[in-house]
């Protein structure tokens, strides 16, 4: 992946290029169909201009899925008790909230799994690593698995218009089934 040059009319191209791919992956549904041609066209700007930042469109598909990991480690990294786990969707929520744009049009597309898969496995280890310091939960990792993978599949639901629902109706449910699950059996 290219250097990241910090300076402003830097980080306004990088925000070009990944709304476009973001538009491109609705339109065309797939990753693959994706050309670096469609892409400047798309943000408007030239080849070179593309080239300076990304050597692919794989790395701008790579860059969004760290940026979204890198919003998550920043605040997971400060759990260390399990009741603070639910004031942490918060923080997912608002950041969704924030960049419901992009995320409406990646997760739309047919191939939500770039972004979803490496997301599922890093909550599902760090939930696990909070919630195995209490005592014993039976099938602990089936049920923490079902939750995020469910957690996240109404998201993406949420993104493709196939649920009526509000990321903050998700968002509320998550908090009171992560209670049910998790917190209603252990002693804190």
């Amino acid at each position: 992946m290219k250097v990241k040059v910090a300076n402003s009319s830097s980080r306004k191209t990088r925000e070009k290029i990944q709304k476009a791919f973001a538009i491109l992956m609705k339109e065309k549904q797939s990753l693959n169909k994706i050309t670096v041609t469609d892409l400047v066209k798309k943000a408007d700007i030239t080849r070179g201009s593309f080239y300076t930042h990304y050597d692919n469109i794989y790395e701008v598909a790579k860059e969004l899925q760290d940026e979204t990991l890198q919003i998550l480690v920043k605040d997971i990294n400060q759990l260390r008790k399990i009741e603070y786990v639910p004031l942490y969707f918060d923080t997912i929520f608002q950041y969704l909230r924030e960049n419901e744009e992009i995320y409406s049009m990646i997760l739309s597309s047919s191939e939500p799994l770039l972004f979803t898969d490496t997301m599922s496995k890093f909550m599902c280890e760090h939930l696990k690593d909070i919630l195995t310091s209490h005592q014993a939960i039976p099938q602990l990792d089936l049920k923490i698995t079902l939750f995020i993978d469910g957690c996240i599949s109404l998201v993406v639901k949420h993104f493709k218009k196939e649920i009526p629902y509000s990321l903050e109706d998700i968002k509320e449910n998550m908090k009171e089934t992560f209670t049910i699950l998790f917190l209603r059996n252990i002693e804190m």
